[in-house]
């Protein structure tokens, strides 16, 4: 289904009390699928009660380099209008994170081979 040259990252972040994502799931989670050749989210979802909301947050990550911070957290800013909107901005810096990291490890270990 996927390409060997992506990789899954998950990105976490809490979410408010009140929130049903939080009763159900106790966190907030987006995975996507990117592709390590160009840096491009080829694939993403995301915790949520109702599908609509994943498929939606879907939309807004899809085509997009993972580097895109500004771009990416202006569509979220101006289009998703969720109760996890700020949860979602900070499960997407999250997943940066834990993509940067990923990579580097990945090119060490192809160095190494």
């Amino acid at each position: 289904m996927f390409d060997k040259d992506t990789i899954y990252i998950v990105g976490d972040a809490q979410s408010s009390s009140n929130n049903p994502i939080t009763q159900q799931f106790s966190a907030f989670f987006i995975g996507l699928v990117v592709d390590t050749t160009n840096d491009k989210i080829v694939d993403a979802a995301c915790s949520s009660t109702v599908q609509l909301t994943s498929d939606f947050a879907r939309s807004i990550f899809i085509g997009h380099s993972i580097f895109a911070s500004e771009e990416i957290g202006e569509e979220i800013r101006y289009r998703y209008f969720g109760s996890s909107q700020k949860t979602l901005l900070a499960a997407f810096k999250d997943a940066q994170k834990k993509y940067k990291q990923a990579v580097s490890v990945r090119r060490k270990a192809e160095v190494t081979k």
